[in-house]
């Protein structure tokens, strides 16, 4: 596997970005400038990656391409397909999103017609469009798993792959997303081997966090740093990278650069043998 941060850290260029990243033992970094940036600043973020031996794990599009009023919608499926094609330019492995929502004001957030069937068709078609609009040749556009919008496990994760019936479009791993019931949560370990055994050969990326069950009541989970929780991270670790020896594993959602660097030296610590 190969450790990676979602936050560039403070930085005041490109060089300065990639060898922090190098020096710190990462081996794979989140692409951190979008579509909108010169040709120029791209590049000399793409160069300064290679120069370092990073891998460049994700870009990101994090936009309602689900919207409710079309003009928004459409909007924010031409950025995606833009962040797809400056993914696929950069050789990035894949370009991320979550799947969106057209069934209230929050872009990310839970609402029951999020599992209807119309926005399943919807989800569908949208994901066949930015594929199609990119035409990527290398890069694999990506859904990241969401506890309350699809795909919420690897079985809806299947379906989608077999129904958006594309061949750039790819898994984006994120376990703690999907870790939603008491079985996923205390036998994190068996449902671990699900994802991988379901989805083996189409993951892209994974975000590697940690999941804590909360006393209160009711059944209250909460994402946490690695090594703050319940999840199995030498076996996440392990079947990462008996599936790709380069697999991104990303730590995300952290609040500033000190918390970044106290989870990545612990990460290190604890799952070194598996990092490249």
């Amino acid at each position: 596997m190969r450790l990676g941060l979602s936050s560039p850290l403070q930085h005041s260029t490109p060089e300065q970005w990639a060898e922090r990243m190098a020096e710190l033992g990462t081996g794979t970094v989140v692409f951190p400038v979008d579509c909108t940036a010169t040709d120029a600043v791209i590049g000399a973020y793409e160069r300064a990656a290679r120069a370092n031996g990073l891998t460049i794990a994700e870009v990101g599009v994090w936009r309602n391409t689900l919207a409710a009023d079309p003009a928004e919608r459409e909007k924010q499926i031409a950025y995606a397909a833009e962040q797809l094609m400056l993914a696929d330019a950069i050789g990035a492995r894949c370009c991320v999103n979550v799947v969106g929502t057209p069934c209230g004001p929050r872009w990310d957030g839970g609402y029951r017609g999020n599992f209807s069937e119309e926005v399943w068709q919807q989800a569908v078609e949208m994901i066949r469009e930015v594929i199609d609009r990119a035409q990527p040749k290398t890069t694999k556009y990506t859904i990241e798993p969401m506890p309350w919008m699809i795909p919420t496990g690897p079985e809806e994760y299947c379906k989608l792959l077999q129904d958006v019936d594309r061949e750039a479009f790819g898994v984006h791993l994120d376990v703690v997303n999907m870790i939603t019931s008491p079985q996923r949560y205390f036998f994190n370990d068996a449902f671990l081997r699900e994802c991988f055994e379901k989805l083996g050969g189409r993951v892209c990326s994974c975000h590697i966090k940690d999941v804590h069950l909360a006393k209160e009541f009711t059944f209250r989970l909460e994402e946490v740093a690695c090594g703050k929780g319940a999840l199995d991270l030498e076996l996440y670790a392990e079947l990462a990278t008996r599936e790709d020896p380069d697999m991104p594993m990303i730590i995300e959602h952290l609040h500033n650069d000190e918390e970044y660097l106290e989870s990545l030296a612990y990460v290190k610590k604890r799952l070194g043998s598996y990092i490249r």
